[in-house]
């Protein structure tokens, strides 16, 4: 990664209904594997379980840029994790977008 490139991060949260957590981590591992392997500007996509929390899902991914990430959600995969994830949550995720900061020379 360069310095002095600052890429799109995009951490969303997801409270999950009791019991369905091994749903939801099927369609979001299926998310982030058809994301790296068919984006190219899909840097890096984790799916994160917090410790200390049974119905928590983070998922930290990161984009070239903006428009990568919205390329990201017109792809085939994606729509099959919105549609299917939906009905598993409790409520709506809390999405927050970042920019890396850069590094000062």
């Amino acid at each position: 990664m360069s310095s002095n490139t600052a890429h799109f991060v995009v951490l969303a949260e997801f409270r999950i209904k009791e019991g369905q957590v091994p749903a939801f981590l099927a369609l979001a591992h299926n998310d982030a594997n058809e994301s790296l392997a068919n984006e190219e500007g899909c840097l890096a996509f984790d799916v994160l379980t917090p410790e200390g929390s049974d119905n928590l899902v983070v998922l930290h991914e990161v984009y070239r840029d903006r428009d990568a990430f919205e390329h990201h959600m017109q792809m085939p995969h994606y729509a099959p994790f919105k549609e299917g994830s939906a009905p598993l949550l409790v409520d709506e995720p809390s999405v927050r977008f970042f920019y890396t900061a850069t590094r000062p020379a």
